[in-house]
């Protein structure tokens, strides 16, 4: 792959400078690879591929971006790097012509109930300064246009000391004016408190009134804080308080008092409530906790400013017909034209960036969004391809762009366009590195790297390195999967009942009635931004008995591991327990039975401020994260730690049978099998997980929720080929069961394997938002009618 050297006798010597044409990688160790040496070509599109779990971003991410990163940031000064990230050295003997790295990868945009599309990107801020310029009347500098800046208004007098006894009393009055609505402080929604979820207000405060989860009776903060402040009746029903103790009770500011002794803070129950549910990220809430934030709080739009976030001002200033609350809800396409109309040779320069801006996000295919959507509700993929728009247009060459999965939530109409954005990147003259399990973009590449053969400690070796064409003929999981076509479900399973949806109309949805029906496998498709999230996320009717298995990020810390988020480790540390007759809570690493000396973190973090901090595994207890005396209670002839040290396969064969049998730990294990997780261990800190391994873990936590209707968000994402029959055979299990299964899937073969497909289009945003086809698989081959069917019939090869 390396460049053409001329060989003409009468040219001069090839420049040394032409030489460096190779990424070189010698001995990776980074995770489960195991002494890795590749060469990787520069200025051409390399992919890799192989199973889920078999390393290959350990590879691209964790050791050639982020080596790339660390060499960046080493080029500032110690001050700077201060305030940067720190990273650590890869485990890598030689990493040889590295350029600079920008990663695209899949991490979802903050979740922040402030940050939207406008925000994540520069689109909002350059709309601003134009508001700010162009805007009738004027109402101030960009700031009065933004919903994240607030009002304010302050005066005062402060001392100037002159030395000598002498000093000046100097008077200042600030003022700022913000663009932030006053009623819902730019969040675009109230929170309306349902206080019957809160108390029974038929009992007094002593008989136990509240019914907030985890506010116990004999609970100095929470409970005993209201009944013994003396500023209520702790044996009167709360119905029976007069309008200044219900006052009190309910919106009371934070006041001192005692209890037995003790000085505590009294507030009122509302601002309470607000501060210890309602400021915290809802998904990081424990699920009972949720449940009841779900039921006691309802989100309603702002009256104040109709959900815009804007105050009365902001929304006041115009150009031509249109406030800046109208652009940010348009959809971008519609704004990109808008912003073509505008013609003022005092912004030319803002209006060009502004204009290239938008015409990247329809460029990418994101068209339909608009800059007011906020950005936790993006898909994955969606959030990936904003992340890119700032590279689009970059006139930067001789970089290294690495991509995660770019075809995430994208429909097979919508895979070349995609395609069509990475070679343009590497025409012009960038290396392009992408981890990817689509054929299609396989197809593309210049250059493939498989990895595997397995998974985890099972994989971690390069298995094949070369051209398409060879990896289609060679040995390895992936070339022998390459051509895999799933064929067209000819018989297809009865409906038992329908889910009945009316007048649907979230986001673009245009008032759609559909009967999705029960007891079968439903897939419902359709393109990049057609409406099919909002369909059926955002449109099943409430206490529809659904679980919901969403792409939403996983929370969790080094200390968190498969075998704690999914409840696994219970059961073990019972068993445990019980078999040596002590306490369950000496077999948890993050209680009693830490070692001492790290924490239970199994190693010891030393911080190098500016440098990257140093993780030592602790001498006390060799990385076991126990103390040495709990290490000798065993259970079925294994410690603790030997059991978090294994796989999901082995621990299911160890619980399954003879005397470590646990039921309870048997059937987590078993689901987590059934979603393709066997060669995870059970100890694995979260982080270390992709994106594709987190969501499989969560949807195995969810198959043990009662509910009748699942609904699944893509859960191909991150799975290899090979690993998609494994999925179709999970979800006939739960159809066979007795369950209703509705897939949001672009994946033909899942497609194929359905028994009913709701085709949503025809096109993206206001183009789209209507179902265009509802019937078997089958008829929608046969009919050729929308392009899914289109696609999903050359993929058949009917």
């Amino acid at each position: 792959m390396s460049m053409a050297k001329r060989t003409d006798p009468q040219s001069p010597a090839p420049h040394a400078a032409d030489s460096h044409d190779l990424i070189r990688v010698h001995g990776a160790r980074v995770n489960n690879l195991k002494d890795v040496s590749i060469e990787i070509p520069k200025r051409r599109l390399t992919v890799f591929t192989g199973v889920s779990g078999s390393g290959k971003s350990s590879l691209v991410f964790g050791t050639i971006a982020a080596e790339s990163q660390r060499l960046i940031n080493e080029t500032y000064s110690a001050f700077v790097q201060g305030f940067m990230p720190t990273l650590a050295r890869p485990e890598v003997d030689v990493l040889d012509g590295l350029t600079t790295v920008i990663t695209v990868d899949q991490q979802r945009l903050g979740a922040d109930p402030r940050s939207t599309v406008g925000t994540a990107t520069d689109a909002n801020a350059m709309l601003r300064i134009l508001f700010s310029r162009l805007g009738k009347p004027y109402i101030g500098s960009p700031q009065a246009f933004s919903f994240n800046v607030a009002s304010v208004q302050a005066s005062g007098a402060f001392k100037v000391d002159r030395g000598a006894d002498r000093t000046r009393t100097v008077k200042r009055t600030f003022t700022r004016t913000g663009g932030m609505c006053t009623r819902c402080e730019g969040r675009g929604t109230v929170s309306d408190i349902d206080l019957t979820q809160l108390y029974d207000d038929s009992k007094s405060l002593s008989e136990g009134a509240f019914t907030i989860p985890g506010w116990k009776s004999d609970s100095f903060w929470t409970v005993r804080v209201y009944a013994e402040s003396g500023l209520l009746d702790p044996d009167k029903p709360i119905r029976k308080f007069t309008k200044k103790e219900m006052q009190d009770f309910l919106y009371r500011e934070p006041t001192k008092v005692k209890v037995e002794g003790v000085n505590l803070t009294y507030e009122g129950l509302i601002p309470k409530i607000q501060k210890s549910f309602l400021s915290k990220d809802k998904e990081a809430l424990q699920p009972h906790i949720r449940e009841f934030v779900e039921r006691a709080v309802a989100f309603t739009t702002c009256p104040d400013c109709e959900g815009s976030r804007l105050s009365a001002e902001a929304r006041s200033s115009k150009i031509g017909k249109l406030s800046i609350a109208d652009a940010c809800a348009m959809q971008i396409s519609d704004l990109a034209e808008w912003v073509r109309g505008l013609d003022d040779p005092s912004v030319a320069p803002l209006l060009a960036a502004l204009q290239r801006t938008l015409d990247s996000f329809v460029e990418i295919g994101l068209g339909y969004l608009s800059l007011d959507r906020p950005s936790g509700t993006l898909s994955g993929g969606e959030a990936q391809r904003v992340k890119m728009i700032r590279h689009l247009g970059s006139s930067l060459t001789d970089v290294t762009y690495v991509f995660d999965e770019p075809t995430i939530g994208l429909h097979p109409h919508d895979i070349q366009r995609m395609n069509d954005l990475l070679l343009r990147l590497r025409d012009k003259g960038n290396t392009v590195l992408v981890v990817e399990h689509k054929p299609q973009t396989i197809a593309i590449a210049d250059h493939v790297v498989d990895l595997g053969p397995g998974a985890g400690t099972g994989g971690g070796t390069v298995c094949f390195e070369g051209t398409v064409e060879g990896l289609r003929a060679g040995d390895t999981i992936t070339g022998r999967h390459l051509d895999d076509r799933a064929a067209v479900k000819q018989k297809v399973r009865k409906p038992t009942g329908a889910l009945k949806i009316r007048g649907a109309s979230a986001h673009n949805l245009q008032g759609v009635d559909v009967d999705i029906p029960l007891g079968v496998l439903t897939v419902v498709t359709g393109v990049a931004g057609s409406g099919k999230s909002s369909l059926v996320h955002g449109s099943v009717p409430a206490g529809a008995d659904v679980v919901s298995v969403d792409q939403g990020a996983i929370r969790g810390s080094r200390r968190s591991n498969p075998a704690t988020y999914t409840g696994l480790l219970d059961p073990i540390r019972k068993a445990f327990a019980k078999a040596n007759g002590v306490k369950p809570a000496l077999f948890s690493p993050n209680s009693e039975g830490a070692c001492p000396t790290c924490n239970g973190a199994g190693v010891i973090y030393t911080d190098l401020a500016m440098m990257a901090g140093v993780a030592t595994i602790c001498e006390e207890c060799e990385g076991k994260r126990f103390q040495a005396s709990v290490l000798d209670h065993r259970f079925g002839g294994r410690d603790i730690s030997e059991v978090l040290a294994m796989s999901v396969t082995e621990a299911e064969e160890f619980f399954g049978a003879g005397e470590a049998r646990t039921p309870a730990a048997h059937r987590i294990l078993e689901r987590l099998a059934d979603v393709g997780l066997g060669y995870l261990s059970l100890g694995q800190p979260l982080t270390t997980l992709s994106g594709g391994e987190r969501q499989r873990l969560k949807l195995a936590t969810h198959m043990a929720d009662k509910g009748g209707v699942y609904v699944l968000d893509e859960p191909t994402t991150g799975l290899h080929l090979a690993d998609v029959e494994q999925l179709l055979g999970l979800l006939d299990r739960l159809v066979d069961s007795g369950k209703s299964v509705i897939v949001v899937e672009h994946h033909q073969a899942v497609m194929a394997h359905a028994d009913w497909i709701i085709d949503l289009g025809p096109g993206a945003g206001h183009d789209g938002g209507r179902i265009v086809f509802e019937g078997t698989p089958a008829d929608l081959v046969a009919a050729r009618s929308t392009l899914t069917g289109e696609h999903l019939a050359a993929y058949v090869g009917s």
